[in-house]
Protein backbone atom coordinates (compact mmCIF):
# COMPACT_ATOMS: atom_id res chain seq x y z
CA UNK A 1 0.00 0.00 0.00
CA UNK A 2 1.09 3.34 -1.11
CA UNK A 3 1.49 6.18 1.17
CA UNK A 4 1.46 10.34 0.39
CA UNK A 5 2.11 12.68 2.48
CA UNK A 6 2.51 16.53 1.77
CA UNK A 7 4.44 18.60 3.65
CA UNK A 8 3.65 22.46 3.75
CA UNK A 9 6.67 24.93 5.25
CA UNK A 10 5.37 27.61 7.23
CA UNK A 11 8.40 30.54 7.45
CA UNK A 12 10.08 30.21 10.24
CA UNK A 13 9.51 33.95 11.62
CA UNK A 14 7.48 37.06 10.28
CA UNK A 15 4.03 37.98 9.37
CA UNK A 16 3.73 35.62 6.42
CA UNK A 17 4.18 32.69 8.81
CA UNK A 18 1.45 34.56 11.06
CA UNK A 19 -0.93 35.04 8.30
CA UNK A 20 -0.85 31.42 7.50
CA UNK A 21 -1.65 30.04 10.62
CA UNK A 22 -4.47 32.54 10.84
CA UNK A 23 -5.92 31.44 7.99
CA UNK A 24 -5.03 27.74 8.80
CA UNK A 25 -7.09 28.32 11.79
CA UNK A 26 -10.05 30.29 10.59
CA UNK A 27 -10.34 27.02 8.09
CA UNK A 28 -10.47 24.97 11.07
CA UNK A 29 -13.18 26.68 12.14
CA UNK A 30 -15.16 27.32 9.16
CA UNK A 31 -15.31 23.01 8.71
CA UNK A 32 -16.06 23.02 12.58
CA UNK A 33 -19.19 24.98 11.96
CA UNK A 34 -20.13 23.04 8.61
CA UNK A 35 -20.17 19.73 11.10
CA UNK A 36 -22.02 21.22 13.52
CA UNK A 37 -24.40 22.47 11.46
CA UNK A 38 -24.14 19.43 9.38
CA UNK A 39 -24.99 17.04 12.29
CA UNK A 40 -28.10 19.63 13.30
CA UNK A 41 -29.65 18.96 9.67
CA UNK A 42 -28.78 15.62 10.07
CA UNK A 43 -30.28 15.16 14.15
CA UNK A 44 -33.55 16.70 12.61
CA UNK A 45 -34.20 14.21 9.81
CA UNK A 46 -36.72 11.09 10.41
CA UNK A 47 -35.96 7.56 10.94
CA UNK A 48 -37.26 6.99 7.49
CA UNK A 49 -35.16 9.47 5.92
CA UNK A 50 -32.08 7.80 7.37
CA UNK A 51 -33.33 4.64 6.23
CA UNK A 52 -33.79 5.85 2.64
CA UNK A 53 -29.95 7.23 3.26
CA UNK A 54 -28.99 3.91 4.48
CA UNK A 55 -28.02 5.82 7.71
CA UNK A 56 -28.70 5.38 11.52
CA UNK A 57 -28.95 7.67 14.31
CA UNK A 58 -25.81 5.59 15.95
CA UNK A 59 -23.80 6.66 13.75
CA UNK A 60 -24.95 10.29 13.60
CA UNK A 61 -21.87 11.88 14.19
CA UNK A 62 -19.20 9.43 12.58
CA UNK A 63 -21.68 10.26 8.94
CA UNK A 64 -21.95 14.04 9.88
CA UNK A 65 -17.87 13.75 10.09
CA UNK A 66 -17.44 11.92 7.09
CA UNK A 67 -19.67 14.32 4.86
CA UNK A 68 -17.42 17.57 6.44
CA UNK A 69 -13.71 16.09 6.77
CA UNK A 70 -13.69 12.92 4.14
CA UNK A 71 -13.09 9.64 5.44
CA UNK A 72 -11.75 8.89 8.54
CA UNK A 73 -9.66 6.30 7.13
Amino acid sequence: MAYTTANNTVPAHGLAALALRAEALVERINRYRLYRRTLAEMADMSAHEFDELGFSHANLRAAAYEAVYGSQN
